[in-house]
């Protein structure tokens, strides 16, 4: 494995909820969050995009290899830390019945990113963007954490998707720079996508009781700082409010906030019964493009 800690360096909320994680899950889950974060360095990188296509075809050619052939003649990418990482991910998907087709799914999303301008129209379009480029990550990092529950790995689906529709209402400036446009970027539209977001984070919570007790709680914190971001944007009331505040996240003190009132989302998860799936709708939605029964 690469010496780098990309869960560290650069997924702050993610690092702190993984301090209550044992070592070796920790381990493999910064291994996937590393395989994601040299998917998005390539493709928010300042190379021309046909290079970045060339990258992320690279990387699809070296996995359709690897992952049913063997393990050498990796030489096709530049950087060898690349090559370490693209290396471990392959063997925590056969380690963890990690479906091939999902890393595929992530893929794609992620190389829907690769167009001189990205506008997404509709509902339909943000779901499957969003669960391809973050859903499959939750579902990944669920066969990590041994889930095997349908209802379970459905709730992991959106908490991933929950966490994706609040970074694409952080991200509006930031994306408009790069000519991407998932939302309109006014403050009506991002009060809209984080309340669907709220959707999926409450969808995601009574699944979260199917995880081996001793990973649930680093999920619970993950989802409630991460769901903290939201409600800091909420807060900013308006559009100009919230292109002052820059980029917004959970300073420490919020997280150590969080993480206290997440003993108490513990106790009440232990006492409440595991509700039917709420996201059936969107998840229909998500199917007419993307298979969700042959991933789960």
């Amino acid at each position: 494995m690469t010496n780098k800690n990309y869960l560290a360096d650069y997924a702050k909320s993610f690092n702190w909820a993984g301090f209550f994680l044992p070592k070796i899950i920790y381990n493999d889950c910064s291994k996937l969050y590393s395989f994601c974060r040299v998917l998005d360095d390539i493709v928010d990188g300042k190379s021309n995009l046909e290079l970045k296509i060339k990258r992320i075809s690279e990387i699809k050619n070296i996995l359709n290899k690897t992952y049913e052939l063997d393990n050498h003649d990796r030489n096709t990418l530049d950087q060898k830390e690349y090559e370490i990482i693209i290396k471990d991910v392959i063997a925590l998907a056969e380690n963890n019945n990690i479906k091939r087709i999902i890393l595929d799914d992530l893929i794609v999303g992620v190389s829907s990113d690769l167009k001189p301008k990205v506008y997404l129209r509709s509902v339909k379009d943000i779901l499957v963007y969003s669960y391809r480029v973050a859903g499959t990550v939750g579902l990944m990092m669920a066969k990590i954490l041994n889930v095997n529950d349908t209802r379970s790995l459905k709730g992991a689906i959106d908490l991933g998707i929950a966490m994706q529709l609040t970074n694409i209402a952080r991200d509006v400036i930031e994306d408009k720079k790069m000519n991407r446009q998932y939302i309109k970027p006014d403050f009506e539209n991002i009060e809209a996508t984080l309340t669907l977001a709220d959707m999926f984070y409450e969808s995601s919570f009574t699944s979260i009781k199917k995880i081996p007790f001793k990973y649930r709680f680093a999920i619970i914190v993950a989802r409630r700082v991460y769901r903290q971001i939201g409600r800091k944007i909420i807060q900013k009331r308006n559009m100009e409010n919230y292109e002052k505040s820059g980029k917004i996240y959970v300073n420490n003190f919020g997280k150590i906030y969080q993480t206290i009132l997440s003993l108490f989302d513990l106790i009440f998860l232990y006492l409440k019964d595991i509700e039917s799936h709420q996201r059936i709708k969107e998840h229909e939605i998500i199917r007419k493009e993307v298979n969700l029964d042959e991933r789960i």
